[in-house]
């Protein structure tokens, strides 16, 4: 009786050597299959974000380059449509001249109204306040610039104009103030004009000297009442509202520039406003893509990291199936050497197998028996 119960009790063993080893096969080949798909998963993972990366860096040179080439044309286009907007009044006026003798008289009285308009201070500088403005509406939206603005703090000085400039740190939130002031020094203009026809060299070269010392008053003026940097930039515009005068300003080399050096004081006209505002313009959006680009590079920083803590996921995953690989491996060697050890061990069949299994799930029918 004992020979048969070590008999069955060697077979029970076999068999359960066997489906521990066919629990290991099966194990393992899940744990292979899992590092497969998982690599497969990383790679596809990868692919993607390279993928993407690629075709953001190639929108955003393709846009830059469509806005480089908008500018460009803008400006040119700009200038040519001044250009000959002005031609084609002049040929419009000197055909209305020689069409009708009659109207010469009429265009002097016109002119002389105009000029006693004109010698009016106040209302010259409202002209010269109406075409600022028109200018600025053309070219700007309404939130990019304000009218009559204190840009200065704790001064009650206002100036004409003043464009909102974004930045990081600005002295008003996220932007400062480009001022833009109307100069219009019509009656120094006329009398040197006036000595120009006369072609008194003298008294051309004295009120032109006049002329230049009224602009860098001005120019002083606009540079202690509205620069304040950081509210401000760190040079305003003056505007002259005709392109004669603003011809004459440039007429004497290194005026320009002497006035933006000291007195950090930009002067332009009708022309170069308008192609000053329209790069303004331009400007704008290519900072409102730069900062939907640095929100992308944020973006992707943030997954990058959590793909970095995927990968110490992984890692961790990793040492886990290796634990259990070892131990797999540990009880098989177990496993292997219990086999060796009951080699000589004479097989049973089945049906006794499952009997003595009976028999040995029943402790009291074991004892009984052995009895």
């Amino acid at each position: 009786m004992v020979g048969m119960l070590e008999g069955k009790i060697i077979t029970n063993i076999n068999q359960m050597n066997m489906s521990q080893q066919n629990l290991i096969k099966n194990f393992s080949d899940t744990v292979s299959s899992l590092a497969d798909k998982t690599e497969e998963r990383l790679n596809r993972m990868r692919d993607t974000i390279e993928t993407k990366l690629k075709e953001i860096q190639n929108e955003n040179s393709s846009k830059l380059e469509q806005m480089r080439q908008t500018v460009d044309e803008k400006l040119q286009s700009t200038l040519n449509a001044r250009i000959s907007e002005s031609f084609k009044l002049v040929s419009e006026r000197l055909e209305q001249v020689h069409n009708g003798l009659g109207e010469v008289q009429t265009l002097v009285n016109d002119v002389g109204d105009l000029k006693k308009v004109l010698s009016n201070i106040k209302t010259r500088g409202i002209l010269g306040e109406v075409q600022l403005e028109a200018i600025m509406e053309d070219i700007l939206t309404p939130g990019q610039y304000e009218k009559n603005v204190r840009v200065k703090p704790g001064c009650g000085e206002t100036v004409e104009f003043a464009v909102k400039i974004p930045v990081e740190n600005g002295g008003a939130g996220n932007y400062m103030w480009l001022p833009i002031d109307t100069k219009f020094p019509m009656e120094d203009f006329e009398r040197l004009i006036d000595a120009e026809e006369r072609c008194d060299t003298a008294e051309c070269e004295r009120l032109r000297k006049e002329l230049e010392h009224r602009l860098k008053q001005s120019a002083k003026d606009i540079k202690d009442k509205y620069i304040c940097p950081p509210h401000t930039t760190d040079f305003a515009i003056m505007f002259l509202p005709a392109e004669s005068l603003f011809a004459e300003a440039l007429r004497k080399p290194g005026f320009i520039e002497t006035l933006q050096r000291e007195y950090k004081v930009l002067i332009t006209g009708p022309t170069t406003l308008s192609a000053v505002l329209s790069s303004l313009r331009q400007g704008f959006k290519i900072f409102a893509i730069e900062k939907k680009a640095e929100e992308v590079w944020r973006l992707l920083g943030a997954v990058k990291t959590e793909i970095g803590k995927f990968g110490d996921l992984l890692e961790k995953v990793n040492k886990k199936l290796q634990e259990a690989q070892n131990v797999i491996e540990d009880a098989s060697r177990k496993t292997r050497t219990i086999d060796r050890k009951l080699r000589d061990v004479e097989e049973i069949s089945p049906e006794e197998t499952a009997g003595l299994l009976a028999l040995s799930s029943s402790p009291d029918d074991v004892v009984k028996n052995g009895s």
